[in-house]
């Protein structure tokens, strides 16, 4: 049997179908490097928003919702209310990391448009990059 849940998201807006995905992304890759005990490594991340999330990230709530994930946020747990102050911390050239470990990070300069990007495994995009001292990679992952 389908549930509603089945049939809509819950996330911050205003279109939460480019919200949920970026969120879940940016949450599940800062996650991703605890879990391989990388994450103190970590001093900076960049991400590249692709196709229609480059074209449609500001206006549509992407850039937002990527500051929230690797601040350890998930959309369901997401209360609206707490959102600006959320962000306006993460305005502030530096960042937590799942909430923890402060990286430096400007959304203006770390998420990238990347609206000549249309990859061809779906039209939403992401790539991830985390980089450690001396700007080593650490880690670079894409996600559909």
């Amino acid at each position: 049997m389908l549930s509603i849940l089945n049939l809509f998201r819950i996330g911050i807006g205003p279109s939460s179908s480019h919200t949920v995905g970026p969120m879940r992304i940016a949450r599940r890759f800062v996650a991703s490097l605890a879990e391989a005990r990388k994450l103190a490594e970590v001093r900076r991340i960049g991400i590249e928003l692709q196709g229609s999330l480059a074209l449609t990230g500001v206006g549509h709530g992407s850039v937002d919702a990527c500051v929230l994930g690797l601040m350890g946020w998930e959309p369901e747990a997401s209360d609206p209310d707490a959102v600006p102050a959320l962000l306006a911390q993460a305005g502030e050239a530096s960042i937590r990391l799942m909430g923890q470990h402060p990286v430096a990070f400007s959304p203006a300069c770390d998420i990238v448009l990347a609206c000549d990007i249309i990859p061809e495994l779906h039209p939403n995009g992401m790539r991830l990059k985390a980089f450690g001292q001396g700007e080593a990679l650490v880690a670079d992952e894409t996600w559909y």
